[in-house]
């Protein structure tokens, strides 16, 4: 045989594109192209320094290994990094399936993960392997597979018609299969039970004929719909990995067979034996024909969550170009573009708004369902709705950078990932199949030795129940329905699970920690009191305090002049400024004197501040340190600026307690406000004045004293405990969804998506539970009875037909109880 032309799996006649960590110089540069030319099959090299990338052209029809590529690189002293690859795989029908090419693809060469999800039909692939080693792999496994591209915002349609056109198919085969299988359902069913109806079928057709026209009918069922059982099973049997249609195809065709012998050579049958079943073959496939297509249809709404956020996005956008707007694809728009934005309309892509005033419905984003006020500077998401206002923006971000983008990577990836229970069902699966084969195998060796007259007739028949019956499709989508069902629906809340493994882990949080910062809080100071004296207008005093500060950059100052100027409230001008170290400013406003700054700096001008002294007592309470204000020698006003707590703050505090959690706070802020902001939220721990690495410890502890740790931070100044955290939640990041320290990710800044988030955790846990419940208990109580194991005792056998239609049943209830998180109603409405 020539083999010259052949290509071996793992190498590449391509040009290959390595990425590569470590290289600082031109020497480097020199280093790593000197390594790849001396690989074999190697003709060119060019290793560019500034995208750390080697490219690698192959010698005439020879072919590189890409393995032995890595490997010089990492001889030479540098890195190839690990890369994601995503497969769309085909042919997968059960969990024995996701094993065999989990297997596969872990065997690959350079592959350091792999896993594989059987409701979406994915490999996600972590690894140097080369693609078409990945490729070959699965396909010498017997499955199809192929690259899936970065996820884009166009979705992936040829995935969807794939997936509708075998809807079609199964609904196609599913009524021929349906429409020949029934009249032999009536010839042997009926003539079983009703007397009347054997009558019939005797005196005017004849058992031979009738066993003829069966025979012909059934033909046809396993020929036509039935074919894609046998070439798939057969082929996975005879390489001993057998699948789902394995046992499908062994058990319709050892009923077919006897029936064929006993329709035509009847004298190769012990006396008592003869008898046909063509109707439990031709019902099987009938059923799992049915099953099969309910769980397309059922799969398909699984993912609905993914194909909604998909289709957010706007398909035309009205760019600026030549002093005018013309209409283009939003695949067209480039970063820096002057978009229009009509009332009423979508915004295109992700950008900074330079003219016009509007509303805009951020709730896909934030799952807030009031709209922010959008002006001149404000940032705007893709996606997004504008209200009533006509909005001129520029572009920042398109494609796959924009928010909208990373959430639907973050959602897939999340529904791609293997949870930790998920370790359970591959342990059990991996064996599954063959263990059935070795079952029904013993099943009909029992019967044939011991059961009573016709024994090869209970044999069989046992035999081929115990085949059909313990099909281990429920066990493959227990999980990963549940995850998908359970991931999408919140991302409709505004709640991103980056991992997966955060939907198992967060439901067992028993202590919430806080950071107090942009967390609990807004996150910048505000001015919250501002009390006047006897004598003085409020906007006056304002007025005046706001003009003396202008001139500091103290965030104090800066939250005076910035309520002033949101109340509408002219700031006049100044002479003389002078700041006092340790006391406060003072200035000329309109040639009268002002001071500003604490109550020591008050007794230092001989001012008594004891008028004020309630409210003081009052602010110290909450935390709030205040200021005073004096006017033309007299004491004028108390001030205060605070960090405020977010509205929904106290709301979501109780919630967390009601599911039973403690709550803790963790911050860098002082003492007196961290514990003042405490009391008042009703928070059970403080832990004030820690720096990010006190952060970490303060988690340790609370881990040790409550158990699991969930953090919520927001998402940057915390990620050492973030990361540290059982669970790490990041908040408030609404524009920057892509925190890498995050196990979750809550779309909007309020602090009611943490207990959200929880419940969704135990909701979506809860559920995988009852599925794998099911899927366990129903092979577990039905293989026996499909054996015969009742028989002695009650007389009772699992008819081959009713064990293919409680199969194809397990799988709809699986499917159907994963569908009812759909309906998830979060504890806290936003």
């Amino acid at each position: 045989m020539d083999i010259s032309n052949k290509t071996v799996p793992g190498t590449s006649i391509s040009p290959i594109s390595l990425p590569i960590e470590g290289m600082t110089c031109a020497s480097c540069v020199g280093r790593v192209e000197a390594a790849l030319r001396k690989v074999h099959g190697v003709a060119s090299v060019a290793v560019n320094l500034a995208t750390e990338r080697a490219e690698v052209r192959p010698s005439g029809h020879g072919s590189v290994d890409r393995a032995a590529l890595v490997q010089a690189v990492e001889k030479a002293g540098y890195d190839v990094p690990a890369q994601t690859i995503e497969l769309s795989v085909e042919g997968m029908t059960c969990a024995s399936c996701v094993g065999r090419v989990e297997r596969a693809l872990q065997a690959v060469p350079g592959v350091s993960q792999a896993t594989v999800n059987l409701a979406t039909e994915r490999a996600t692939v972590r690894g140097v392997a080369a693609t078409e080693a990945l490729l070959a792999a699965i396909g010498k496994a017997g499955y199809e597979a192929r690259n899936l591209d970065s996820i884009t915002l166009s979705g992936d349609d040829n995935a969807e018609a794939r997936k509708d056109a075998e809807r079609v198919a199964l609904k196609r085969d599913l009524l021929i299969a349906s429409a020949l299988a029934l009249p032999v359902v009536i010839l042997e069913m009926g003539s079983h039970l009703l007397p009347s109806m054997h009558h019939w079928v005797m005196e005017n057709v004849g058992q031979g004929l009738s066993w003829q026209l069966q025979f012909v009918l059934t033909t046809l069922v396993l020929l036509v719909p039935g074919r894609r059982f046998y070439t798939k099973g057969l082929p996975a049997l005879l390489r001993l990995a057998p699948d789902m249609n394995s046992l499908v195809a062994v058990g319709t065709l050892a009923a077919y067979g006897y029936s064929l012998v006993a329709t035509f050579m009847p004298h190769l049958l012990p006396a008592g034996t003869v008898n046909v079943y063509y109707e439990a073959a031709a019902v099987i496939v009938a059923l799992i024909l049915s099953g099969r297509f309910l769980e397309a249809q059922a799969k398909g709404r699984t993912s609905q969550a993914i194909q909604r956020l998909v289709g957010l996005q706007a398909k035309v956008a009205h760019v600026v170009r030549g002093g005018r707007a013309i209409d283009i694809p939003v695949a067209e728009v480039v970063a820096g573009d002057v978009l229009e934005v009509r009332p009423g309309e979508r915004i295109p892509v992700d950008g900074e708004v330079i003219e016009g005033v509007s509303y805009v419905d951020e709730s896909m984003i934030t799952g807030e369902p009031v709209p922010v006020k959008k002006a001149r500077g404000n940032a705007v998401v893709g996606g997004t709705v504008n209200q009533r206002g006509a909005l001129s923006l520029r572009a920042t971000a398109v494609g796959g950078q924009t928010v909208l983008a990373q959430i639907i990577r973050l959602v897939e990836q999340a529904q791609a990932s293997k949870l930790p229970i998920q370790a359970v069902v591959d342990k059990v699966t991996m064996w599954f199949v063959p263990a059935v084969m070795a079952a029904a195998t013993a099943t009909f060796l029992v019967w044939l030795a011991f059961g009573p007259s016709p024994a090869l007739t209970f044999a069989m028949v046992n035999a081929v129940a115990v085949l059909i019956i313990a099909c281990p499709c429920a066990m493959g989508l227990a999980t990963p329905t549940s995850i998908m069902v359970g991931t999408g629906r919140g991302a409709e809340l505004g709640v991103l699970f980056r991992k997966g493994e955060a939907l198992q882990v967060l439901k067992d949080a028993r202590v919430v920690a806080l950071d107090k910062t942009g967390t609990l809080t807004e996150g910048r100071p505000t001015l919250t009191d501002l009390e006047v004296g006897t004598g003085f207008e409020r906007a006056h005093v304002l007025a005046r305090i706001a003009a003396v500060e202008s001139r500091s950059e103290h965030p104090i100052a800066r939250a005076i002049v910035e309520a002033t100027e949101k109340a509408g409230i002219d700031i006049p001008a100044i002479t003389q400024f002078e700041s006092i170290t340790g006391m406060g400013v003072r200035a000329l406003v309109d040639g009268i004197r002002v001071e500003v700054g604490a109550d020591r700096y008050m007794r230092l001008l001989g001012l008594d501040v004891e008028s004020f002294e309630q409210t003081a007592q009052r602010l110290g309470a909450e935390g709030k340190s205040p200021l005073y204000a004096a006017i033309d020698g007299r004491l004028a006003a108390i001030v205060a600026v605070a960090d405020p707590v977010k509205p929904g703050t106290p709301i979501a505090i109780a919630a967390l307690h009601q599911l039973g959690l403690k709550v803790a706070m963790v911050t860098g802020d002082n003492k007196r406000t961290a514990n003042a902001i405490a009391a008042r939220l009703g928070i059970d721990e403080v832990v004030a004045e820690v720096l990010p690495a006190g952060k970490v410890e303060a988690i340790q502890r609370l881990r040790g004293a409550y158990g699991p740790v969930a953090f919520v931070g927001d998402g940057i100044n915390d990620a050492p405990a973030l990361a540290e955290a059982d669970v790490g939640l990041a908040i408030g990041t609404g524009t920057d969804v892509a925190v890498e320290a995050a196990d979750v990710v809550l779309m909007s800044g309020s602090l009611q998506g943490v207990p959200n988030a929880i419940a969704l955790s135990k909701a979506t846990i809860g559920n995988i539970r009852q599925n794998l419940f099911w899927a366990f208990a129903y092979n577990t109580a039905l293989v026996p009875v499909a054996a015969g194991i009742l028989y002695p005792a009650y007389g009772v056998l699992l008819s081959p037909v009713f064990a293919a239609g409680a199969m194809a049943l397990s799988s709809v209830f699986v499917l159907g109880n994963a569908l009812r998180l759909r309906g998830f109603k979060p504890p806290l409405h936003e």
